[in-house]
């Protein structure tokens, strides 16, 4: 089990670089030396006028100040970031409650149904990890979770893998809604890959962590 920065270190914000401050420096100090050797050489019959001077002075310290302001984003970014992954670090080892594929290990799944409410017919809907769909269940309508016991109509088990849920509901015969349903996957893995907290169920399904919509801890077997 691992907490991983695809990134961006996971300890401490690091400094602004100081290869940028430098960089800054020197080519400050170039431009001035480009103004000076400018106005020495102007022509004198047609001097430039000041006001030139003083918006293109104005305009490189903008710009100065622009590359300081995204390098303290920049820290700020590293620094949210591993606060971030140490808040995740806990949700490691618990089970995620989570639309995305879960594993299915023959240990029976907790289904948790959103149907509509107008409808007479209620069907819960596994696929399997090549999205192939491998059994359609009826369901009650209602929103109490259910267990997906993981066997087939004729009593042998599905195959250890990965496996997502959704829930159909029609009402006369017509299909009014049909969504994906939330089920528990155990976290293994928390990771940040262009700012954003990804978190690695087992199986290796992924699902960011500002999906997850609770948290438990593991079900004994």
């Amino acid at each position: 089990m691992d907490v991983t920065a695809a990134t961006s270190p996971t300890s401490g914000a690091p400094a602004p670089p100081p290869q940028t401050n430098a960089v800054l420096s020197s080519d400050f100090e170039t431009f001035l030396q480009m103004l000076t050797a400018q106005a020495k050489y102007q022509d004198p019959l047609e001097p430039i006028d000041s006001s030139e001077y003083a918006a293109q002075l104005a305009q490189f310290s903008m710009v100065e100040q622009q590359v300081k302001s995204n390098d303290l984003l920049t820290a700020l970014t590293a620094q949210l970031g591993a606060s971030n992954m140490a808040q995740m670090s806990s949700w490691i080892g618990m089970e995620a409650r989570t639309t995305a594929a879960v594993h299915f290990d023959r240990a029976p799944l907790t289904i948790s149904p959103t149907p509509a409410a107008v409808a007479d017919n209620v069907q819960l809907v596994v696929y399997d990890a090549a999205g192939a769909e491998v059994q359609r269940l009826t369901i009650p309508n209602s929103t109490e979770p259910v267990q997906w016991a993981g066997v087939t109509s004729g009593g042998a088990p599905f195959p250890p893998g990965l496996y997502r849920f959704e829930v159909e509901s029609r009402s006369q015969g017509s299909l009014v809604l049909s969504e994906p349903a939330e089920t528990y996957g155990k976290v293994t893995e928390a990771q940040i890959i262009s700012g954003q907290t990804l978190l690695v169920l087992e199986g290796g399904s992924t699902v960011a962590a500002d999906t997850v919509t609770g948290l438990r801890s593991p079900t004994p077997l």
